[in-house]
């Protein structure tokens, strides 16, 4: 179940908005930590620090890290104000949070009767890499307009906490999201949400967003079968963005780099999740990818035709504007040039959710 190592701080090697990167020396050697310090304070060189190394010995990709679950000779000082919305619940590091739909909320009375998104288009993916390549097709469409505001809402299928992302870290600091809401068991966001209805209506009314872009935290989990894999709840947020009146983008997850059979093409994630788990219709935007393996990708996605609305988008000039990502781009280990239709087609959603603003 879990791995628990004591260790020492060596030293800090990096840090973002909510967490801090280190070099930890344990029984076995050195490893990488993080820590976050809202939830066990902030490590210094030479804190003794307790582990959880599970992730690191599994070998996770977006996940290998030894987590810092306490300092336990520097505790840090109780926590003051109102939240009571429990979060990573019943767990030892469950966190209270002012949630910005419960009553202590000064948000409360704007999302008490709140029932709308005013037609805001809303785009789903499926994996966390997908938010920076969808706000690059977004600005290259819109002119990099500063007046158009994009909400991140997390859903919690990957990392529960939202400080993992160091790309949300950045893309917050250049103004690319004017918030994060975390929602179900994610927290850590500018805002906190119950629900990924009430997160939805909290990037639109608290937020003031004219888009929302909704996906799982880094980290992803899938079983290699039809039905398992955290992904699945892209078609749930497809169904809470349509019974709010916003208007579902479904972006789809394709590869050219993955050789697996299943996310070869149109990954099988997104034909389950928008084929069969999303009972509401979405606008499906389809890039105009060249030669067979674009014939293929169309062809999977008309799987989906039955249920929603497919949209052709031309990809050219969208591999410049990723070129021009403020954060670096990567989905399972691979970057840009490695699945280069990964990225086009998460940028096709965004240039398309951009034509909805007009």
């Amino acid at each position: 179940m879990i791995r628990w190592r004591k260790g020492e701080v060596v030293r800090i090697r990096r840090e973002w908005p909510g967490a801090v990167e280190l070099d930890v020396a344990v029984p076995e050697g050195q490893c990488r930590a993080l820590a976050y310090p809202a939830l066990v304070g902030r490590p210094e060189p030479g804190d003794e620090v307790l582990l959880n190394t599970t992730a690191l010995a599994m070998g996770l990709g977006t996940g290998g890290y030894a987590m810092v679950v306490a300092l336990p000779n520097r505790l840090p000082q109780d926590p003051e104000g109102p939240g009571h919305l429990v979060k990573a619940r019943y767990t030892p590091l469950q966190a209270t949070v002012l949630g910005a739909d419960e009553q202590d909320s000064p948000h409360h009375e704007i999302l008490r009767d709140a029932d709308s998104l005013d037609g805001m288009p809303v785009v789903v993916a499926d994996l966390h890499s997908a938010l920076p390549p969808i706000l690059c097709g977004l600005y290259e469409a819109s002119g990099g307009a500063p007046g158009v505001r994009v909400a991140y809402v997390m859903q919690d299928g990957g990392a529960l906490p939202a400080w993992f992302s160091m790309a949300c870290a950045r893309l917050r600091e250049i103004g690319w999201l004017a918030g994060v809401v975390t929602v179900g068991q994610a927290f850590g966001g500018d805002v906190e949400a119950v629900t990924t209805h009430t997160g939805l209506l909290a990037a639109r009314h608290v937020l003031r967003a004219d888009v929302a872009v909704v996906t799982q935290g880094p980290g992803n989990l899938g079983t290699g079968t039809r039905w398992g894999f955290s992904g699945v709840a892209a078609g749930e947020a497809v169904n809470a963005a349509a019974v709010l009146l916003g208007r579902p983008v479904a972006a789809l997850r394709v590869s050219e780099g993955d050789l697996r059979e299943r996310h070869l093409g149109v990954s099988h994630h997104s034909l389950t999740a928008y084929g069969r788990v999303a009972l509401s219709r979405a606008h499906v935007p389809v890039p105009m990818l060249p030669g067979e393996f674009g014939e293929r990708v169309r062809d999977q996605a008309e799987l989906l035709a039955v249920r929603h609305e497919l949209v052709a988008v031309p990809v050219a000039g969208l591999h410049e504007a990723l070129r021009e990502s403020p954060v670096r781009l990567s989905t399972m280990g691979r970057g840009l040039e490695e699945d280069l239709a990964y990225f086009l087609t998460s940028a096709a959603a965004g240039r398309f959710a951009a034509s909805l603003l007009s």
